[in-house]
């Protein structure tokens, strides 16, 4: 009885929030048809036609009202009594502030999307978003030993957040530059931590994954396969890759964070935790050290992110947003693997190193042309369009 009870918590609100982008994102394609609102082209764009560029507005929305609603049922159903581990309802400030920084992250989204914001502006608000976990009562306060570090004050553990949420707020809204990528990295993410988090028990955090995951499937579909259908094809916006950011940092803070409220300790979790965000943040690390290396100014857009590299090597772009998503898993099952049989810094040396390693061998493999050669041999093999 329990393990269905545990099984429609989760499910139930999976399934509302994919029915819920699946009824959105047709009505705000048609609205962003009627009202002309595309995602402009230029010369670091990929797409050559006018694509809608509000698909981000259904998440947020999405993802709020289907979380209140569900913390209202539980609370009114008092599933507490059967062994759903939420009585800890201290917990619940930290999920309220977090629909005020979707919120926030939204509406500044839209400001971009539609007639631009400055990034100075978007930095800080995404620094109060940030700023927004730790007044919850959550932020990094122990990191398991990495680097001989164990429990660390707040007065290192509140920036510390503060930047990491920027960071992959950041790191979320500069791989969104393939069909597929951005939303397909949150899918994998969400669902991951989402398993993880039911598996310790944590399931209002649980719920949270799933719903986010649940509401980005419909897109996804939209965005990689609506160049099939006419009028059907949509990009996300900085408002849903921003928002996706938050949401995605939320989970990761909250599982490495050392909080019986939340979770059972364990040492692992910083490391687990930072599996989903090695593949977005290691590019943008590469990418700006580049740049800095170039001379160049490191905030400044270039055409240098792992999946220009992809495409550059004759890769077709769902070919590319496959690769992606395939070496974000890799570092997903690689560490939840390692850190069982290895000491976490040993996990991350691993981590750093198998990153550097891949493209050492990319980039050999591109100069010879292997990729690109290799891409036509499977076209010809599978015989249908990657």
């Amino acid at each position: 009885m329990f393990d269905t009870i545990k099984l429609l918590v989760v499910g139930l609100p999976f399934l509302a929030a994919v029915l819920l982008g699946r009824a959105l994102i047709p009505y705000i394609l048609l609205v962003t048809y009627k009202k002309r609102l595309f995602d402009p082209v230029d010369i670091r764009k990929l797409h050559k036609n006018i694509v809608p560029r509000l698909g981000g507005v259904a998440f947020a929305p999405v993802q709020c009202c289907v979380l209140v609603i569900t913390l209202v049922f539980l609370y009114k159903l008092a599933l507490v009594d059967i062994n759903l581990h939420v009585s800890s309802w201290i917990i619940i400030p930290s999920m309220m502030l977090l629909i005020c920084g979707l919120v926030m992250l939204f509406v500044v989204g839209i400001g971009d999307d539609l007639i631009g914001v400055g990034y100075k502006w978007k930095f800080l608000i995404q620094a109060l978003t940030a700023l927004l976990l730790p007044m919850g009562g959550l932020w990094i306060n122990n990191l398991y030993g990495l680097g001989g570090i164990g429990h660390i004050p707040a007065e290192i553990g509140i920036p510390l957040t503060i930047f990491l949420v920027v960071l992959i707020i950041n790191a979320i809204n500069l791989i969104d530059g393939l069909d597929g990528l951005c939303s397909g990295i949150v899918v994998i993410g969400s669902l991951f931590l989402g398993a993880l988090f039911s598996i310790q028990g944590a399931w209002l955090h649980a719920i949270f994954a799933f719903i986010t995951a649940g509401v980005l499937m419909p897109f996804f579909y939209f965005n990689v396969f609506g160049t099939w259908r006419r009028g059907r094809r949509i990009f996300m916006g900085d408002t849903g890759s921003m928002t996706l950011g938050y949401s995605l940092a939320f989970l990761v803070i909250s599982y490495a964070t050392d909080n019986q409220f939340i979770k059972p300790s364990s040492t692992d979790a910083l490391v687990v935790a930072c599996s989903v965000i090695i593949v977005p943040v290691f590019d943008v690390g590469r990418v700006m050290l580049v740049r800095w290396r170039l001379g160049k100014a490191i905030f400044r857009p270039d055409r240098n992110h792992l999946h220009h590299k992809f495409l550059r090597a004759g890769m077709s772009r769902h070919s590319a947003m496959v690769s992606i998503l395939l070496l974000m898993v890799f570092f997903c099952v690689f560490n939840i693997t390692m850190v069982r049989w290895m000491d976490i810094n040993v996990v991350v040396l691993l981590d750093i190193l198998s990153w550097l390693v891949f493209h050492y061998v990319f980039n050999k493999l591109e100069k010879r042309n292997v990729i690109a050669k290799g891409e036509v041999f499977l076209r010809s093999i599978l015989s249908f369009r990657i």
